[in-house]
């Protein structure tokens, strides 16, 4: 149990302070949290509102002792406050008593049940009005040279914690005590742990019991709070860090909700990190002006650990230093980089804000695992802060070759903290090439560099297809194939170039027309970001124009669903498509293709993939898939004609070479293998020559 003031004590310190004290209380289930303050219950819910910072307490005890508040119903604990303001007179006749002391002013605009307060200087703090007050019965409290509370004879917080412990069954050494004022006395006059911060008040520090459980901390405010928790090994810091853009899990309709996809980088390290000798913790961004929700508290997995972004800021980091400068490079699309100071100076701030929260929470010699080129710069933040830490980064986007990588405006400074990293990882070796060029001739030791492909979790999805299978019915020999796209909307994903490529076909082939449908599954990405616009409007105009050319009474060409679907409604897409086509101008592992397969295999239903010779799954299936060239817009209308005759012998043939191929390791053994393979980089490393 940590009890705690509020002000100058857990609201005391920097920023960056209470942001380590607040992820280290997300992260501690088992640390139940306890205001104690001379707020009142009012102004306590308005500074939960209001400020992003401030945990969110179990228990509050407010009006310097006289409430004790149940703070997950944000009820009084009657029983407990009839017992704290017993012999209570009552603020009118407290008032009336305390008229002939001119030099009192009463708190007009504060709210204050079970109690009476005023503003005092020092100097009158006098015997006469104590005097006066112990006439009324009542005890009181005087703090931060200015506070004059006149409180039930039985009311401090002392005591309301005493009641609170007995009545919950606390133990004395399960409470560690912190404060700055002298109305915390009675706090630390109750023989728990207690830590005084270096910001109290003379007096306190004087007058806290000269005890070895109360530490008088060289710290301040929050700083000194997670500086006493430590000392208690109550905060423990993490042997490895996950630091990633987004959460594992998504925060929507005030509840966090889990992916639906067994695959991708989200749920595959959520699922992988349940190992209990590991202790892991995902670093993450919350976007938005308004407080981070409570992490969950997981079962099994990572513990997560919210960063609060503003909304501004975000929007210059992600939405166009992210997707406007460092995309279309990656994308080999250096044409299209835009590049902006401002948006770049929100990327830097963004990056520092990771490195330092990371910083927070790893402990000594820990292992941060950071992903992809959203958090470049934070190798470089990181380990002037930390050199004790052993990091390592893997990017899931291909990797551009360097004189692409040049491009960027700022690629001197990427190359300088991609140049700190222990472990660059990538999924195919052409990437991990460029990688290797790119920092040929760095003034610093190279990191290590590792190539590890990462495939799906084939079991989920042939569990979920079978199941599928057998409520969906095939397509009859006469019916129309089906071509199948799901992609993100992208221009790396070439969606224009296919609508245009199956226009030129429909035009070459008129026995095709009527006997095939190209379905387009295709989400929008986050509202704000404005890069893909262009494709947006292209791929509409496009979609019209061949419906229009080519469709008729009962068919359309092109069916285009630009929304997202849950997973087992994509694995229905799949059972039913006979082609799916991917054509991208770069890309990663493409987990649609690999799902296709699978799907396909357990369902056996046969079936053909037609696959961008630029994505980087097409290193690991070859030629068993028809491979085809973005670049060259009549190859891409011949590979997918190649796809609509070919005969159903040769399509299951085709689908069991392509299935057999899918031998990358599960999602599971692949990031314990990463993790693995940045621990064992902390070795010296040699220097690039």
């Amino acid at each position: 149990m940590l009890v705690t003031d509020l002000d100058g004590t857990l609201l005391g310190g920097s920023p960056h302070d209470r942001q380590q004290l607040l992820d280290v209380l997300n992260r501690e289930p088992d640390v139940t949290l306890v205001f104690a303050t001379g707020r009142s219950l009012t102004s306590v819910r308005s500074l939960l509102r209001e400020d992003p910072l401030l945990p969110r307490p179990r228990w509050i005890i407010a009006d310097v002792g006289s409430s004790v508040i149940d703070a997950e119903r944000m009820a009084h604990v009657h029983a407990l406050e009839a017992r704290l303001r017993a012999g209570w007179p009552g603020d009118a006749r407290v008032r009336a008593a305390l008229e002939r002391f001119p030099y009192l002013r009463h708190q007009e605009q504060v709210a204050q049940e079970g109690r009476c307060s005023f503003y005092l200087a020092p100097e009158n703090l006098s015997d006469e009005l104590i005097r006066a007050v112990g006439t009324l019965g009542c005890s009181w409290s005087y703090a931060s040279d200015q506070y004059f509370d006149v409180l039930p004879p039985r009311a401090d917080k002392g005591n309301a914690l005493r009641l609170l412990a007995r009545t919950l069954h606390w133990p004395r050494q399960a409470v560690l005590v912190a404060g700055d004022s002298l109305n915390d006395l009675s706090l630390f006059r109750l023989g728990t742990h207690a830590v005084v911060v270096a910001n109290a008040e003379p007096a306190l520090i004087k007058q806290a019991p000269a005890d070895a459980r109360v530490h008088h901390s060289a710290l301040d405010g929050a700083a000194a709070v997670l500086d006493g928790l430590e000392r208690l090994g109550w905060s423990a810091t993490r042997s490895v860090v996950i630091g990633y853009h987004r959460p594992p899990l998504r925060w929507a309709d005030g509840v966090w909700q889990a992916p639906s996809s067994p695959n991708g980088i989200l749920p595959t390290l959520q699922a992988a990190l349940t190992d209990k000798h590991l202790s892991v913790v995902w670093a993450a961004a919350h976007i938005g002006d308004a407080p981070p929700p409570s992490p969950p508290r997981p079962a099994a997995g990572p513990a997560l650990s919210l960063l609060p972004l503003p909304s501004d800021r975000w929007a210059g980091y992600f939405h166009h230093t992210c997707k406007e400068t460092l995309w279309p490079a990656l994308m080999s699309q250096p044409g299209l980089i835009r590049h902006r100071p401002a948006h770049w100076a929100a990327y830097e701030a963004v990056n520092t804000d990771f490195a330092r929260h990371i910083a927070s929470l790893a402990g000594q010699g820990a292992t941060v695992w950071l992903h992809d080129y959203n958090l470049w710069l934070v190798p470089a933040f990181l380990k002037a802060d930390r050199p004790d830490l052993t990091v390592g980064l893997f990017h899931h986007t291909p990797f551009p070759h360097p004189d692409v990588f040049r491009r960027i405006p700022a690629a001197d400074q990427l190359c300088d903290s991609l140049a700190r990293l222990d472990w660059a990882g990538f999924h195919t070796p052409d990437c991990a090439d460029n990688f290797r060029r790119l920092l040929a001739g760095a003034a610093v030791p190279a990191p290590h560099i590792g190539v590890h492909p990462l495939g799906i979790d084939r079991r989920a999805v042939a569990r979920l297809a079978r199941t599928r299978a057998a409520a969906l019915p095939r397509r009859q020999d006469d019916g129309p194939q089906l071509v199948l796209s799901v992609e993100r909307l992208d221009y790396a994903k070439a969606p224009v170039h296919k609508i245009r490529a199956l226009d030129t076909l429909l035009a070459e082939e008129p026995t095709l027309r009527r006997r095939v449908r190209f379905r387009l599954i295709c989400p929008p990405p986050e509202p704000g970001i404005h890069a893909y616009d262009a494709t947006r409007t292209a791929l509409e105009n496009a979609i019209t124009r061949v419906n229009r050319r080519w469709g008729t009474k009962g068919w359309k060409p092109v069916e285009y669903i630009p929304h997202s679907l849950d997973f087992p409604e994509v694995v229905d897409h799949y059972l039913a498509a006979d082609v799916f086509w991917v054509a991208s101008l770069a890309d990663g592992m493409n987990l649609t293709a690999q799902e296709y397969i699978a799907a396909r295999h357990a369902a056996r239903r046969p079936g053909v993939l037609v696959l961008s010779r630029r994505a980087g799954i097409a290193q690991c299936l070859g030629t068993a898939a028809l491979l085809t060239d973005p670049l060259h817009p009549h190859d891409l209308v011949d590979t997918l004609r190649a796809a609509l005759t070919m005969p159903e012998v040769e399509r299951a043939a085709h689908l069991t070479r392509l299935a057999a191929l899918l031998d990358n390791p599960a999602p599971t053994d692949w990031a314990r293998t990463v993790i693995s393979a940045i621990r064992a980089s902390a070795a010296p490393r040699t220097r690039t020559r």
